[in-house]
């Protein structure tokens, strides 16, 4: 991080508030195209959580995972001060001969990541910290196995990695950090350098779930995020993230699952496809449209595939959907897949799907591999 005095202290800071949209000029520093399209393994949905901050005197820790942007209402404002939508900590202080706080002094907050995994890029936002925003931000990450304590998570044994360098951020703007580390984490520790605010943290990555967990389950959803099913490719994105279909628990409003467009060319369908956590036997389906009453797919169908260069064959075939509905497909025989394809005719949503099935030896090997070399 520079920290020459010829450079302006407030060279990243935003404009004051000029009233109308507050996003009308919100900015975003560093290239997150090559990370924002994964899950977020700090999502709410996925039981991540801010266990721990060593001061949040303005604005809660807890605002830092919300999942919507955060707001601004210019004239809303508590006992303590101006109330911000984000972490916001107090102004640092040092002595009387010298007033600014050490270059070592920050404040820090502790994220448990809802599924552990591989990051591959982290988001500060400070959106409306313009000027009380932080000079820097780095963030170190740990795993540790079970449900540590606070305490745990602070001992002396436990090895945080620095996976973002100390680096400076700007203020009423999205700052996107790639990770390079390869290891699979279960907690963040986001650091502010010495002091401000920050509004939302979103951590990217690649879950890497515990092979054990999943063998005594025996039968799982081979599909879902938590245990490590990843989504690849879609025709359409228009209105909201694939991902959303294999989120754990069910939706709770029509944005909360997959939407495409209206699709115009006739012969044409979207369609979305996903890689299970591994080889697996497929022993039954879910689709749900909850919530999607007028825009759900009119029909969908899904195939599998097994191996990257497998050919598609047929699971379900050409179905009927009911709007907001559950419908459940169970197999006569199970099929083996590490992929699949679900397919909307012509065009419409889905809330929810679920894959349930168990690993296959093969799959069981596989994932064991990685989530040692994690």
């Amino acid at each position: 991080m520079t920290t020459s005095a010829t450079v302006d202290p407030h060279a990243n800071d935003a404009a004051p508030y000029a009233g109308g949209d507050p996003y009308a000029d919100y900015r975003a520093f560093g290239d997150a195209t090559g990370f924002d399209h994964l899950v977020d393994l700090a999502d709410r949905r996925l039981g991540a959580g801010v266990v721990a901050a060593n001061d949040e005197f303005f604005a809660e820790r807890e605002n830092l995972l919300v999942r919507e942007r955060a707001v601004f209402d210019p004239e809303h404002f508590g006992h303590k001060g101006k109330i911000m939508d984000g972490w916001e900590t107090r102004r640092r202080r040092g002595t009387a001969d010298a007033p600014f706080p050490a270059p070592e002094d920050h404040d820090w907050a502790i994220v448990r990541l809802g599924a552990p995994g591989v990051v591959r890029g982290v988001i500060v936002d400070t959106a409306h910290f313009r000027g009380n925003y932080p000079q820097g931000v780095s963030i170190q990450a740990a795993a540790v196995p079970g449900a540590p304590s606070v305490a745990e998570l602070l001992a002396d044994d436990v090895e945080w990695e620095e996976i973002v360098p100390r680096a400076q951020v700007r203020g009423h703007a999205a700052n996107a950090f790639a990770v390079t580390s390869q290891r699979r984490f279960t907690h963040l520790r986001l650091c502010q350098h010495p002091d401000g605010g920050i509004a939302r943290l979103r951590v990217h990555g690649e879950v890497v779930p515990d092979p054990e967990w999943l063998a005594l389950l025996g039968t799982a959803d081979l599909v879902c995020v938590l245990n490590g099913g990843v989504y690849e490719d879609a025709s359409d994105r228009f209105y909201s993230s694939p991902t959303q279909i294999i989120l754990p628990g069910t939706s709770r409003k029509m944005d909360d699952g997959w939407e495409n467009r209206r699709r115009r060319v006739h012969g044409t369908n979207d369609w979305v496809r996903f890689r299970l956590a591994a080889q697996g036997v497929i022993r039954a389906v879910e689709i749900d449209t909850a919530y999607l009453k007028g825009n759900s797919a009119g029909w969908i169908a899904l195939s599998g595939r097994d191996g990257e260069a497998g050919d598609w064959f047929e699971i379900i075939p050409r179905t009927r959907l009911q709007p907001d509905t559950v419908h459940r497909f169970a197999l006569a025989s199970g099929v083996v897949a590490t992929h699949v394809r679900l397919d909307a005719f012509p065009d419409g949503g889905v809330a929810r799907m679920r894959v349930h099935g168990a690993l296959t030896p093969t799959g069981h090997a596989h994932l064991e591999s990685r989530f040692h070399q994690a």
